[in-house]
């Protein structure tokens, strides 16, 4: 008898020791959204600078070999038409990863500084939020940038429309804060991933390298600085919301939209992924994930 006990218990020990392996890969395993579905723009809102939400005037976002593609073919001349894509879901702490790159030649019209030049908004202002004539959204953008064929050229750089970063425990209001990443010239394909932790801190990477962290994202109201009565707004093209966003400057950025950036050059994105680290952080409900940073109890499933 003593020895049928003794194979039961080790049994019990056996399975119990599969499940708890099972749940631990469960709870480990990384649950990746995939922004773009590769057949066309479900789940994102186009808004272009002098043109009403969704009207995706002359073609400028399409889809094509599983790439979101910017493209001018239709134009004849940019004309300030600076254009972005958005995510229709906010985000607050997450994981975003995607590939980018630049091709062909810039739109006759477009500033020698956009020459390969494009971005990622992030923490953004919603698409419908954005005033009619508005060419840039209230957000921190990770700039990309391609190579000219000569010096060097960073790219993950964080520009700040209307917002700033703390560097080293103060508040940077250089509008575009250079990265140490490598030039990448030509028309090569480059990786980027970033970590986005709410209001806390942003570090972006490039081909796996890490090469720019800041904290605080915020607003400014397009001040200058932080004693300056100026804005720099206007500039942007608000004009209905500046009370608005110069009663908000020092409101630290928590969350918002992620949009894609068009500025005259042509450029391609794909494998646009998300890792959301906000979640169910009970241990005892069916979508507990480890790797949760933020908790968000009326997430939970039990």
């Amino acid at each position: 008898m003593f020895k049928y006990i003794l194979l039961s218990i080790l049994i019990l020990s056996v399975l119990n020791s599969c499940t708890s392996a099972k749940s631990e890969k469960d709870i480990n395993t990384e649950e990746w959204i995939s922004l773009f579905n590769g057949k066309d723009l479900s789940g994102w809102d186009v808004k272009i600078s002098g043109y009403e939400l969704n009207d995706n005037y002359k073609e400028t976002f399409i889809v094509q070999d599983s790439m979101i593609r910017i493209r001018y073919d239709n134009y004849e001349t940019f004309d300030d038409a600076f254009g972005h894509l958005y995510y229709k879901t906010p985000f607050s702490y997450y994981k975003l990863s995607f590939d980018y790159r630049f091709t062909g030649e810039q739109l006759k019209g477009g500033v020698h500084w956009n020459i390969r030049n494009s971005g990622v908004m992030l923490h953004s202002q919603s698409a419908e939020s954005n005033e009619l004539q508005q060419d840039f959204p209230i957000s921190i953008e990770l700039q990309t940038l391609g190579g000219l064929n000569k010096g060097e050229r960073t790219t993950a750089n964080v520009c700040t429309p209307g917002t700033a970063v703390e560097i080293n425990s103060t508040v940077d209001y250089t509008h575009c804060i250079n990265s140490t990443s490598k030039t990448y010239h030509g028309d090569q394909w480059v990786h980027i991933d970033a970590i986005i932790m709410g209001g806390e801190y942003m570090e972006f990477m490039v081909n796996g390298d890490s090469v720019l962290k800041f904290t605080k994202p915020q607003i400014t109201g397009g001040k200058y600085s932080a004693n300056s009565s100026e804005t720099n707004l206007g500039n942007f093209g608000i004009q209905r919301d500046l009370d608005y966003w110069m009663s908000k400057a020092g409101t630290i950025l928590t969350e918002g939209y992620i949009a894609l950036q068009a500025e005259s050059h042509p450029i391609d994105f794909k494998n646009i992924k998300l890792l959301d680290l906000c979640g169910c952080m009970d241990i005892k409900a069916k979508n507990y994930k480890s790797y949760f940073v933020k908790n968000k109890p009326k997430a939970c499933i039990y």
